[in-house]
């Protein structure tokens, strides 16, 4: 080393030497007394030493390890039997179908009543009106006429009368399909280009006819005039004619229960229209049933206009 890097260095480490006595006293540092020690080493964290425990103590934490142990297998098994608890409700309620409670099985009377109308078979209800009037043919006349309720006009045989064409009369005279347009579910579409909207054939209207006839002389003769189609046909049994068709509609085109009806002054006759005499002022009403009568007030009466 020559000269002038050995002054360097003694000036350097002179430096030094003044900075350390300038300002070390802040920053002095002070040795730790043994004191002090033993404070600092209860401050770190404890770290157990497992050599200080027995055999005991470690059997009793081994008992409550298995413990934890069985603990942890039986929540893992509990959902498995809730599982297993839904499945086994699931095939119960499988086997065993919807039960309905007792107070839910009362039957509709309304809703029942009207599924037996459904029912009903048109054949077996002509039966039923066959067999009623079989039982009282004793009481018939020999036209097979029921009894005349007490009060109504009673019927009169059209060959005993003579009609007095001096002496003129007066009637209203209507004719109607209106039930039909309530059952179009029986009717017969090939027929729907003659069924009126309204269900009016021949509005109501005052008529005139002569001292003699009958409910049906009135209706041929403005049947005629009015250019409205009627189709009719003699049945000597009963001693009538009887109406198979108005306006062409006839019976059992709108099922098998239905036909033409006549009503005079809100009743329906039981006897044929060729029987009924009319009087001055009588109101005659033609009506189409859908039902023998049932559906329009005259199921206890005659169609077609007779029994």
């Amino acid at each position: 080393m020559n000269r002038k890097q050995l002054l360097t260095a003694i000036f350097v480490i002179g430096l030094l030497a003044i900075a350390f006595f300038c300002f070390g006293d802040g920053n002095e540092v002070v040795p730790l007394s043994p004191d002090d020690i033993g404070q600092g080493a209860q401050t770190a964290v404890d770290i157990p030493n497992y050599n200080e425990y027995t055999l005991d103590d470690v059997l009793d934490n081994k008992g409550n390890i298995l413990a934890d142990e069985d603990m942890a297998k039986e929540s893992e098994k509990s959902p498995n039997m809730e599982t297993k608890q839904v499945e086994k409700i699931n095939e119960q309620a499988e086997d065993k179908p919807n039960e309905v409670p007792e107070s839910n099985k009362k039957e509709n009377p309304l809703k029942n009543e009207t599924e037996k109308e459904k029912l009903m078979d048109p054949k077996l209800e002509k039966q039923k009106i066959i067999e009623r009037d079989n039982k009282n043919k004793d009481k018939k006349d020999k036209y097979l006429t029921d009894p005349v309720p007490e009060g109504k006009p009673k019927p009169v045989e059209w060959q005993d009368v003579k009609i007095n064409y001096d002496k003129e009369l007066t009637c209203t005279l209507s004719v109607t399909c209106k039930s039909i347009l309530n059952n179009m579910h029986l009717f017969n579409m090939d027929k729907l280009e003659v069924l009126p909207e309204d269900g009016v054939i021949y509005e109501a209207q005052t008529v005139t006819f002569y001292e003699g006839e009958s409910v049906f002389d009135v209706l041929l003769r403005e049947m005629k005039k009015n250019k409205i189609h009627m189709e009719f046909v003699m049945t000597p049994i009963y001693n009538s004619y009887y109406i198979e068709g108005i306006n062409n509609l006839y019976e059992f085109d709108c099922g098998e229960l239905s036909g033409w009806m006549y009503r005079v002054n809100g009743w329906f006759p039981n006897y044929g229209c060729s029987r009924y005499m009319l009087q001055d002022g009588d109101v005659i009403e033609w009506v189409y049933t859908c039902d023998l009568g049932r559906d329009i007030g005259g199921e206890w009466a005659v169609i077609g206009g007779e029994e």
